[in-house]
């Protein structure tokens, strides 16, 4: 392809590849958290619609570890395994983008909004088949350099997206800019993937079998995920430190650019802020990682978690000092004691975030078991995508209700929790499954029944939340529902003949758990569907309830049990 070397040869060019890899991933994030943030708060938009707007570009990333049994699966002897697949998603990854051209903002935000979500489903893929890649490809002297070189290529892909496309604004417009994000994913794969030269597919299933074979895939991936999850007390503790906020988020989200765009910033000081925290960022992944191998990472990454808060605390002492509290219209004069603190916490805060990030990902490799390291380790990274979500929505809600300064607070508080989780954070020597491992399933099916059982009277009484409701009947029982579904679905193959009737119970309500997302579109049936479909919201939860809380009671010896390794 034009002379190009395949950089999968080198070390150095594998090194390069997947730090541009990594920026395909950033770009599109920079550009919707950023830059279209940036733009929708000066046309009025709130910043609780704001905050539900990156909130929804975050999700497809927390369940993308759906896709990995299709990756592997199916495969393409001309244009490579994995390759195949991220030249794929890349190309329709840049179509998407071009497509937000004729949207008008704000009025057409639910289409720019729905629009960026299918972008960020096929983006979530293609992360998928690049992790799968960098496995296969990588030697084990250079993971740990490629790690933070990933997560520094997504830093300058955000840049790019942000910084850069507010840069050019005033030049080209925003339309324009748009093509220009499209453009700069495509220069990575005319660049990068076309020339790479992937070892070619061992051979090609027939398409039934290779639909039965993802099925098998899947059915293993749940079970070997489930014993994986529930084994220790490091791996079980790491779901919950997923699902946390890792330390104050606040400045990291749509709330920076919210206040920066109130206090007086124009479009290309606001670019500026965005890339120097990106650049400070990059340079911190790299340096946190590397500490942690030196100096622990337990330690180092509670340091880095902590610290976090700190200049989210100082910009909060700030704006309460200036009576700065409820959002503003955009277009006041500037305010530059404001804008010189929020340059500060921003920076400071890119510091400890960008520590904090590779040794995070550190930590999760630790407490995953080798044998299902692809499965267990991208469903923490997905469920930590989650906790981004929850995160902007939630802050765009409450900036609104209690105004910035309180916000700021909580967020600091809130943030540094998933510190007191550390401790038992480690890889045990003995194994991976451990005397505790049944009460973990028992407690597990115990608590996600109760909260099934919870959704009726939440449902029913929804309009008590206010502008919360979204979190609540919304993000949050979203994740309910598909934990539920898939402790359903692996539960009952653990279980065995031991689930008793509630095997069979278990296949039929995990897909009905799972199309309990089809409430978000109630509103827009016809009419005469509305009573099933009302009746359904509640049923389906309620016998998911049940059949939870009945395998709570059944026993899980089986989950301590260990395959036998192959002869």
């Amino acid at each position: 392809m034009l002379g190009l070397p395949n950089l999968l040869a080198t070390r150095r060019g594998r090194l390069a590849a997947f730090f541009a890899l990594y920026i395909t991933e950033g770009i599109p994030l920079g550009f919707a958290a950023t830059a279209v943030a940036t733009q929708l708060r000066r046309m009025g938009v709130g910043p609780a619609e704001i905050g539900a707007f990156v909130a929804s570009f975050y999700l497809p990333w927390a369940f993308k570890w759906a896709a990995g049994p299709f990756v592997d699966v199916f495969r393409s002897q001309r244009f490579g395994h994995r390759r195949g697949w991220i030249l794929a998603t890349q190309l329709v990854m840049a179509a998407t983008i071009l497509c937000l051209i004729p949207v008008e903002l704000p009025q057409g935000l639910w289409l720019f909004t729905a629009i960026l979500f299918v972008h960020n489903l096929v983006a979530a893929v293609q992360d998928v088949a690049i992790d799968s890649l960098a496995v296969a490809t990588l030697n084990e002297d250079e993971r740990g350099l490629a790690n933070g070189l990933m997560f520094a290529g997504a830093s300058v892909g955000q840049a790019i997206g942000g910084s850069g496309v507010l840069f050019v604004l005033g030049y080209v417009g925003f339309q324009s800019s748009i093509v220009l994000v499209a453009l700069a994913l495509l220069l990575v794969t005319t660049f990068i993937v076309l020339p790479m030269k992937e070892a070619l597919a061992e051979g090609l299933r027939e398409q039934t079998a290779g639909w039965r074979a993802a099925g098998t895939e899947m059915k293993k991936f749940a079970v070997e995920s489930f014993r994986s999850f529930v084994g220790t007390a490091g791996a079980y503790r790491g779901v919950f430190f997923s699902l946390l906020p890792a330390g104050a988020m606040s400045l990291g989200l749509a709330l920076q650019s919210n206040l920066a765009v109130e206090v007086g910033m124009n479009d290309e000081e606001v670019a500026v802020l965005s890339l120097w925290s990106m650049i400070v960022s990059s340079v911190c992944m790299v340096v946190g990682g590397w500490w942690s191998d030196k100096l622990g990472r337990r330690g180092t990454l509670a340091v880095y978690l902590a610290g976090m808060s700190l200049p989210v605390l100082y910009l909060m002492w700030v704006l309460a000092d200036h009576n700065y509290v409820m959002p503003r219209t955009p277009g006041g004069a500037p305010i530059p004691t404001l804008i010189t603190a929020l340059w500060i916490s921003t920076l400071a805060y890119s510091v400890f975030q960008g520590l904090m990030y590779g040794t995070r990902s550190a930590i999760m490799m630790d407490v995953t078991n080798p044998a299902v390291a692809a499965t267990q380790f991208t469903a923490y990274m997905a469920m930590m995508n989650l906790a981004i979500a929850i995160a902007a929505t939630w802050q765009g809600i409450a900036v609104e209700a209690w105004g910035y300064p309180i916000t700021l607070l909580v967020d600091a508080i809130t943030g540094p929790l998933c510190i007191l989780l550390l401790p038992a954070m480690v890889r045990k020597s003995g194994g991976f499954t451990d005397a505790l491992a049944e009460g973990r399933a028992r407690n597990t099916a115990l608590v996600l029944g109760v909260l099934c059982l919870l959704w009726l009277p939440c449902w029913a009484f929804r309009d008590v939340f206010g502008k919360a409701q979204p979190l609540v009947t919304g993000t949050f029982y979203t994740l309910v529902f598909v934990a539920s579904a898939l402790f359903l679905l692996a539960g009952r193959e653990v279980l065995g003949a031991g689930a008793g009737r509630w095997r069979r119970a278990a296949l039929w309500l995990a897909p009905l758990l799972l199309l309990m997302y089809a409430r978000n579109f109630v509103g827009k049936l016809n009419p005469s569907l509305m009573p099933l479909a009302d009746v359904l919201i509640y049923l389906v939860p309620l016998a998911g309830g049940v059949v939870l809380l009945g395998l709570a009671g059944r026993n899980w010896h089986a989950v301590a049990v260990e395959e036998a390794e192959p002869a």
